[in-house]
């Protein structure tokens, strides 16, 4: 297994990126993690070790690159208290939005696109959290890219926001995997069932479910909420995805 620091140049400057590829020569299908709300740090490391040893090109792009250099974070004291999570996420979620966050996704998509390892033009994404979203709007606005989407545990999925990821389902190719916890406020049944209405009313091939009994955070195995049984779930159901789409292809 290899793991590799890269700079990507994206509209807005260089972001930095890690690339994990299986053993072997190649070439691979392609997959971009998105992170969750608590940075780069090595538990992420160590799921896109895991997802690059079925036989793909994982690319983990920091998508707080804006802020500069930081030390990874440590999840059970980072969430601890109100004051902690602002603190130390709100520092560095204030460096993105959706409209950065989308300029960056066309620049990291490019960059696979030109890398020899990585086989075809057509990628698979998923996302935890806050990448939950950043999955679905890969899918929305990269239609032609992005032919797996995944989310898990993500949060503000289906509102009456004007950017809520739901309203890109018309524009969505990639078939779709969204998988929420039944004890997460960000993400409660009448999101699950509005996200899962527009997915069905645009002909997307979709699940949407909710994890019974996990908490969000449950894919992570540095959160205080890992459940193991579901984050096994998780994995199972994200590499067929990609497995039968991606491979497939």
């Amino acid at each position: 297994m290899s793991r590799t620091e890269v700079s990507i140049q994206t509209p807005d400057g260089a972001a930095r990126a890690f690339a994990f590829t299986p053993e072997g020569q190649g070439p691979w299908l392609g997959v971009i993690f998105f992170m969750d709300g608590l940075a780069i740090r090595p538990a992420l490391f160590a799921m896109c070790e895991r997802l690059a040893s079925h036989g793909y090109f994982v690319l983990l792009p920091d998508m707080f690159w804006r802020a500069g250099p930081y030390e990874p974070i440590n999840a059970a004291e980072a969430l601890k208290d109100e004051t902690s999570r602002r603190e130390t996420i709100g520092r560095l979620m204030a460096t993105t939005d959706p409209e950065r966050s989308t300029r960056d996704t066309g620049a990291f998509l490019a960059f696979l696109a030109a890398q020899p390892q990585v086989n075809g033009q057509t990628v698979g994404v998923t996302g935890y959290c806050m990448g939950g979203a950043l999955a679905l709007r890969a899918a929305g606005q990269y239609p032609d890219r992005v032919a797996a989407a995944a989310a898990f545990d993500g949060a503000r999925l289906a509102t009456d926001a004007p950017d809520s990821p739901h309203l890109l389902a018309p524009k969505i190719r990639a078939k779709v995997l969204v998988a929420g916890a039944d004890e997460d406020a960000g993400f409660p049944p009448e999101q699950a069932e509005r996200l899962k209405a527009a997915l069905d009313a645009a002909g997307v091939g979709n699940e949407v479910t909710i994890y019974q009994g996990a908490r969000h955070g449950y894919a992570l195995p540095d959160m205080p909420v890992y459940d193991l049984e579901a984050s096994e779930r998780h994995w199972r159901e994200m590499l067929a995805l990609f497995d039968e789409v991606l491979k497939a292809a």
